[in-house]
């Protein structure tokens, strides 16, 4: 049994739907959200690498590589305004960060 596009594709929508799910189910930490975005974009990834190696073209995969670099500095920059947001306020409910309005 070879593993085929097909299967990519599955296993990137159910990982895409449990991104979605679970920025839809819990709006209350930050936390879940950022990892379910997180989980978005590997499912991208997955679709973007698999249709790269099936159509036989690189493009998609050096387009997955600034994906991944673009995920990466949303991580950092979104945890350190957590830090941030925490140290200030004691909490980091969702509800709350409309607070940081300027």
């Amino acid at each position: 049994m070879t593993i085929g596009l097909e299967h990519y594709l599955a296993v990137a929508a159910i990982l895409f739907t449990i991104g979605v799910f679970g920025i839809f189910v819990n709006r209350k930490n930050i936390i879940v959200i950022l990892m379910s975005v997180e989980l978005i974009l590997l499912a991208v990834n997955i679709n973007l690498v698999a249709f790269s190696v099936y159509l036989g073209n690189v493009v998609g995969q050096i387009f997955a590589m600034f994906v991944l670099t673009v995920a990466a500095a949303e991580a950092a920059v979104g945890l350190a305004i957590l830090v941030t947001f925490f140290r200030n306020r004691g909490d980091i409910a969702v509800d709350d960060a409309s607070m940081m309005k300027g």
